[in-house]
């Protein structure tokens, strides 16, 4: 089992600097959750009425659960069956330079003070990769765009920008103003706005050895790892309530559009038999995404329409369908991550829940040996007071969540195999 990579053996001489400062952190920072029961109405019977530290520590508490069981099982990888396929990922070079990257990694690391510095530097195989978590009671690590100087926040932004194309960067950055709106919707600037998003970097920015970095926060989180001039950006999860700023200093902004309407355009192409077996169900009645927080071992088989027979102009809409979620990666390193979907993409399934109008709320998925790709209308959340049955999925709720399925999320296969072909001593 060379892919259950032990976490803890290879960073003990980090241990003076983390669970201190971590654990100092998480409570700075707690103070932020105290609204958070909006999005858990059961938690609010129980605490409504305790003081709003007590409330915090139960945000903390309950952010420790989910991680205690949600990391119970070291990493596997997303399958389809319990067995991770081997091979289909190997260490070479990309012909894309990561310099820029690693330059603005470097030139943000500069800019942190030691103790910004000691909680937002971890080992490069360190558990703390796979603690994320879209909902906004979470309790993060790292440092916090809240409290960067103008400096940090663009050297931030620098770093950002480097490692995503144009548009990627400016998706990530329209999610945080979203948010904003959020928070000015549901009347909560201390837990929700634009500003509340977290860094970590993993690793040393180095041209030979692993390393990578996080970007975390409501609806925007990204993994970015980097081994020479290769890079794996998942998992990567990107959505927003709402969709369209109704109001307030971003009115007017939306995001994700292409995203939902081309998948739906992509479906109503197919010829009816295709379309019939693309379909599992008309009825859309939940939230049905699969591959959210601490699902990184998750069994998806692959159900749905299978794609190697498709026309022309339909394999390549749907090859377009895809590119929409790769795209937001660096133009070069996107590249490079399309050949390796197009070696599969005649193992590649489409799935679809839901109706198929323009307003229906609706849930498709991409799934092949080296790409999941997920896209769902959610019910509402923050929000649910404005929603007319607060239990309907709407369009005014997206969460997207692409993966590397057979254990390179994270970077973690080729990690491994790092590993294995450099055994490396602390």
């Amino acid at each position: 089992m060379a892919h259950n990579l032990h976490h803890n053996d290879h960073h003990s001489h980090h241990s003076h600097t983390h669970p201190v400062a971590g654990k100092s952190t998480r409570r700075d920072f707690i103070s932020f959750l105290v609204s958070a029961a909006v999005l858990a109405p059961w938690a609010l019977g129980q605490t409504q009425n305790q003081s709003a530290s007590d409330l915090a520590e139960r945000f903390r508490q309950m952010s420790e659960e989910y991680e205690s069981k949600g990391l119970a099982t070291p990493f596997k990888g997303i399958t389809t069956n319990g067995e991770v396929m081997l091979g289909l990922f190997e260490i070479k070079p990309s012909g894309v330079s990561t310099e820029p990257v690693r330059n603005a990694a470097e030139a943000f690391i500069a800019s942190l003070p030691p103790l910004q510095l000691a909680r937002t530097m971890y080992p490069v195989d360190d558990l703390e990769w796979r603690k994320w978590m879209n909902q906004h009671f979470y309790a993060r690590q790292g440092v916090c765009f809240a409290e960067m100087t103008d400096a940090q926040r663009q050297a931030a932004f620098g770093l950002m920008r480097a490692s995503l194309s144009g548009e990627g960067f400016e998706l990530t950055r329209n999610i945080m103003r979203l948010n904003e709106t959020l928070a000015d919707l549901a009347e909560d600037h201390e837990f929700l706005g634009e500003w509340l998003y977290y860094i970590q970097i993993y690793g040393k920015p180095s041209a030979t050895e692993p390393w990578g970095w996080k970007l975390e926060g409501h609806h925007a989180i990204i993994n970015y790892f980097v081994l020479g001039d290769q890079v794996v950006m998942t998992p990567l999860f990107i959505g927003s309530e709402p969709v369209r700023a109704p109001s307030g200093k971003y009115k007017g902004l939306e995001i994700l559009q292409k995203e939902q309407n081309d998948g739906l355009a992509m479906l109503n192409a197919l010829p009816q038999a295709q379309r019939k077996q693309a379909i599992l169900n008309f009825s859309k009645t939940g939230n049905n995404n699969l591959t959210e927080a601490f699902k990184d071992n998750v069994v998806i088989d692959y159900a749905g329409l299978r794609t190697n027979d498709l026309s022309g102009p339909a394999r390549q809409r749907f090859r377009d369908l895809i590119h929409l979620y790769i795209k937001n990666m660096d133009e070069g390193h996107a590249r490079v991550r399309m050949d390796e979907v197009d070696r599969y993409l005649d193992q590649t399934w489409f799935t679809w829940i839901g109706a198929t109008q323009p307003d229906s709320a609706f849930y498709y998925r991409v799934h092949s040996p080296v790409v999941l790709i997920e896209f769902d209308h959610q019910q509402p959340a923050n929000l649910r007071k404005f929603a007319a049955d607060p239990t309907k999925p709407t369009q005014q709720h997206i969460h997207c969540v692409v993966r590397t399925p057979n254990g390179n999320d994270y970077g973690k296969d080729l990690l491994r195999q790092h590993y294995l072909a450099h055994p490396h001593t602390t």
